[in-house]
C-alpha cells in the first residue's frame, strides 16, 4: 500500500518529491481519467463506477482507459488516493498554518465542515464509501479503512496539541472528542444531503462549540471567591 499523504505531513522528510519537467502525455491522460472517475464516484459512488461510463465521459474506448489502470478495483483505488490528496490539501495543510491547540483544531474542524457541506451536493466518496464496503472484504475496503484512520489519527494528534497547550483538560479522552466531532460530520452530510437542511452548516458549527465548551474547564464568574470551610480554617490553626 503506497505512503499516505498523511505519512508525509508526519514526517516532512518521509515525503516523495516529484521530478522536474512537465508530465508525461501518459501521466496527463491517465490524471485526466483519474479527475473525471472522481465526479463520477461521488454521484454514484465506487461500486458505480465502470470502465465503460468512463470510456464514454473521456470519449475514449474501454482498452485506452483499461490501459492505465490494470483493473477496475486498481481504478478505484486511484480514485480513493486522489480522493485523500485532494482532503489533505483543502482540509488539513491550511490549518496547520495555525497555531498548535484550540486554534488549528478549529480550524481543521471549519474548513472540514466546509468541504462536508459542498460535498452534501455532490456526495462524499469516504462517506459513500463507508456504506458500500463496511462488510464488503478486498484491497478498495482496505485502503478507505487505512485513510479514514490516518485522518483520524490527524484529528486525535490535534486535539492532544490542545490538552498539551492548556486549552483542553489535561484528563481529555481524545478518542471521545474524536468521536464525537466525527458525530458532527456524518450527521452534517445526512441531513444537507438527505434532507437538505438549510441550516446543518450552522448548526455544526454550534455543535463544535458545544463541545469544546463542555470539555474544557468551567470558567469561575468575575468577582466571586471561592468559599472557605470555617471549620477547615479553625482546625488549621
Amino acid at each position: 500500500m503506497a505512503s499516505s499523504p498523511f505519512a508525509a505531513i508526519e514526517s516532512p522528510t518521509l515525503a516523495r518529491r516529484r521530478p522536474a519537467g512537465a508530465p508525461r502525455k501518459g501521466e496527463q491522460t491517465r490524471a485526466a481519467i483519474v479527475d473525471a472517475a472522481l465526479e463520477l464516484a461521488a454521484r454514484d459512488g465506487l461500486e458505480g463506477l465502470t470502465i465503460g461510463a468512463l470510456a464514454e465521459r473521456m470519449r475514449m474506448s474501454k482498452s485506452g482507459v483499461f490501459a492505465h489502470f490494470g483493473s477496475r478495483e486498481d481504478l478505484q483505488i486511484a480514485v480513493l488516493k486522489a480522493y485523500e490528496r485532494r482532503f489533505v490539501d483543502e482540509v488539513l495543510v491550511p490549518a496547520l498554518k495555525e497555531k498548535r491547540g484550540l486554534p488549528r483544531l478549529r480550524t481543521i474542524f471549519e474548513r472540514w465542515i466546509e468541504l462536508t457541506a459542498i460535498e452534501a451536493a455532490r456526495g462524499c466518496i469516504w462517506i459513500s464509501g463507508a456504506t458500500e464496503y463496511d462488510d464488503r472484504p478486498g484491497a478498495v475496503r482496505e485502503e478507505l479503512v487505512a485513510m479514514v484512520r490516518s485522518w483520524q489519527r490527524e484529528l486525535a494528534r490535534a486535539i492532544q496539541q490542545a490538552v498539551e497547550a492548556g486549552d483542553l483538560p489535561a484528563d481529555l479522552d481524545a478518542q471521545d472528542l474524536l468521536f464525537q466531532l466525527y458525530g458532527v460530520i456524518l450527521v452534517l452530510h445526512h441531513d444537507g444531503r438527505l434532507l437538505n437542511s438549510p441550516d446543518a452548516v450552522a448548526r455544526a458549527r454550534r455543535s463544535f462549540d458545544r463541545l469544546i465548551g463542555s470539555w474544557r474547564p468551567a470558567a469561575r464568574p468575575a468577582g466571586t471567591r471561592k468559599r472557605t470551610n470555617v471549620r477547615s480554617v479553625k482546625a488549621a490553626r
